[in-house]
């Protein structure tokens, strides 16, 4: 076989990807090892910026998007019992909204499938080959049956297990990472949420986030010890120790009920440098990881992509290739933009092991001049909605 463009991941980075390059003629191939079911059954946070919207707005896929999804102009944050409101909108003229990534994921292949894309799902072994060649090419098994692509370039969209970013040379990449001490608990459960936006709330017994997917489907999460195990939270547990670390008039009005899904998820910050080697290009999770505090990790993939089909449809169109020399570092400019927010956010709500009562005291302090400054509301406000492309 040949194509264009080989896309590594069917994840929502690499279908988005895939659907815009066939807007603009471009040939290309998704590879996915998991089944389709598979992919769309992931739960995901759906916490989308403006920027993402109008990428899935390009892409012809923003329909039931816009029809759908919670427009949120604002959030509430927590501590010391007592809360306020940050007004994303009024302060940014923007919001954010929320629409589950997998929504996002059964859009993009339903609109894919329709206009004849080609993706691949069970593709297994896939491995990309001479990425420093005229000709790179990436193999890969189907029913037990190898395969093979050539192609013009490869893009790394399959995450941060993946095999793209092995294939860079160790001597050519750099690697950054905080991995942090806690995880989070997270449960689905099929009940209101408890507030119509996004509460975010510093605890002494750990940080703690109302979230919602949908008005009769809600999403919460506690910090909790890495080590902890999924089989020591009772429902009647998870749902005592949420109501602790709310403040106590949002903690008397939720509504509990059995979950439909529960987790935990490790946090770390993780960048590598460069994104891109030769003909390899790495999108999203492949390229880094955000703790999900801030919201940020669907929608730093997305600004990848954005930099990636720009550069690549300038390539194809108009025969230049200075997009794709630059394409790491706009990618990345963007990127530590992010990590330093999601970092802030992270250090600012979440109770660390060896935290003193000071550590605590410089939260709370911190937090009390975000309440009655303007200026500091502004800031993240502006972090948050999402910076510009």
């Amino acid at each position: 076989m040949r194509t264009k463009v080989v896309i590594i991941g069917g994840g929502p980075s690499g279908l988005l990807l895939s659907k815009l390059l066939s807007l603009e003629g471009i040939d290309n191939i998704v590879l996915e090892k998991q089944s389709r079911e598979y992919v769309i059954g992931r739960v995901r946070a759906g916490v989308l910026e403006n920027g993402t919207i109008e990428m899935l707005r390009l892409a012809g896929v923003s329909d039931r998007l816009e029809k759908e999804g919670f427009q949120h102009n604002g959030i509430f944050l927590s501590f010391r019992n007592h809360g306020f409101r940050i007004d994303l909108k009024g302060l940014t003229d923007k919001n954010v909204t929320v629409y589950g990534q997998t929504e996002i994921t059964k859009d993009l292949y339903d609109s894919i499938e329709k206009e004849n894309g080609i993706i691949i799902n069970n593709a297994k072994d896939v491995l990309p080959h001479e990425i420093n060649s005229k000709n790179p090419f990436v193999t890969f098994k189907k029913d037990g049956l190898e395969k093979k692509i050539t192609c013009d370039f490869i893009a790394g969209c399959d995450g941060y297990y993946g095999i793209s970013r092995s294939i860079i040379p160790k001597e050519v990449i750099n690697t950054y990472e905080r991995v942090y001490p806690f995880g989070w608990l997270g449960i689905l459960s099929e009940t209101p949420p408890v507030s119509e936006e996004l509460i975010y709330a510093n605890h002494g017994n750990g940080f703690a986030l109302a979230s919602m997917r949908n008005k009769n489907l809600s999403r919460y999460y506690i910090q909790t010890k890495l080590e902890d195990n999924i089989d020591n939270w009772s429902d009647i547990k998870f749902w005592e120790e949420l109501k602790k670390r709310l403040p106590s008039n949002v903690a008397d009005t939720i509504i509990t009920g059995p979950s439909i899904e529960k987790s935990i998820a490790p946090l770390r910050s993780f960048v590598c440098e460069p994104m891109s080697w030769k003909k390899l290009y790495l999108v999203g999770d492949a390229a880094h990881i955000v703790p999900p505090t801030g919201a940020k990790g669907l929608n730093l993939a997305v600004s990848d992509v954005y930099y990636l089909y720009n550069a690549m449809k300038n390539f194809y169109l108009l025969d230049t290739t200075d997009d794709l020399k630059m394409y790491s570092t706009r990618a990345l400019s963007r990127v530590w933009k992010s990590i330093r927010f999601s970092w802030w956010m992270t250090t600012t709500f979440h109770k660390f092991p060896e935290q003193s009562s000071f550590d605590q005291r410089i939260q709370d302090s911190e937090l009390e001049y975000l309440e009655n400054s303007i200026a500091s509301q502004t800031v993240l406000s502006e972090n948050y909605v999402g910076l510009p492309f």
